[in-house]
């Protein structure tokens, strides 16, 4: 089965959180003046797009992003769809079998241009966080960039998250992702002292 991308394509127009460090890419070297190659410099920041978030980001005490095991971001994912949520509580999860479900993917559709930043988004509660801790989900990715609302400074769903052995991957495409069971690829780069690291995340059928 063929892979399915499902990241943001970094490109200097790609939409980054108000205030942060926008994505540039530039050609630092140009062939012209090497005499064989064009080397680029890029400028980002860690959280730009399609990104993994390491504890470091909420919490001083954290792990980075090379304390993490690359294997929480490779294998069997669930996708579930749950649209028109302000809030995705934990009877959200109700209707839905996730017996021996290790990573979960949320499509939400509530960033639906991703070309502008949202002003509010559907913010995961902590009892979300309880419950998939509760069914030995270690991963949550969604088609947000945020788990936490848009103005939150307390970061309520980073901290339950992590908490309950439940890693991050926001800021995925997932428009034309039909729930389902899907392999899924998205290890961050190996950044010692990363708070984030962007992804290539990518889906491939498993049904």
């Amino acid at each position: 089965m063929t892979w399915i991308d499902v990241s943001q394509p970094l490109e200097d127009s790609i939409t980054t959180w108000p205030g942060d460090t926008a994505f540039r890419y530039e050609i630092a070297w140009p062939m012209a003046d090497s005499g064989s190659v064009n080397v680029g410099k890029v400028t980002m920041s860690l959280h730009t797009g399609t990104h993994i978030d390491a504890p470091f980001h909420f919490d001083d005490a954290g792990q980075r992003v090379i304390d993490l095991d690359p294997g929480l971001y490779i294998g069997p994912a669930r996708v579930i769809h749950l649209p028109g949520r302000e809030r995705i509580e934990a009877t959200d999860l109700d209707g839905f079998d996730l017996t021996g479900v290790e990573r979960l993917i949320l499509k939400t559709d509530g960033w639906p241009n991703k070309q502008e930043f949202p002003s509010h988004i559907p913010e995961l509660t902590p009892s979300l966080a309880d419950r998939l801790g509760e069914l030995g989900i270690y991963l949550i990715g969604l088609d947000l960039p945020s788990v936490d609302a848009i103005d939150s400074k307390e970061m309520a769903a980073h901290h339950a998250l992590a908490r309950n052995g439940v890693h991050i991957l926001e800021g995925l495409v997932l428009d034309h992702i039909a729930p389902g069971d899907y392999e899924l690829n998205a290890v961050p780069l190996p950044i010692v002292k990363g708070d984030g690291s962007p992804v290539r995340a990518l889906l491939r059928s498993l049904d």
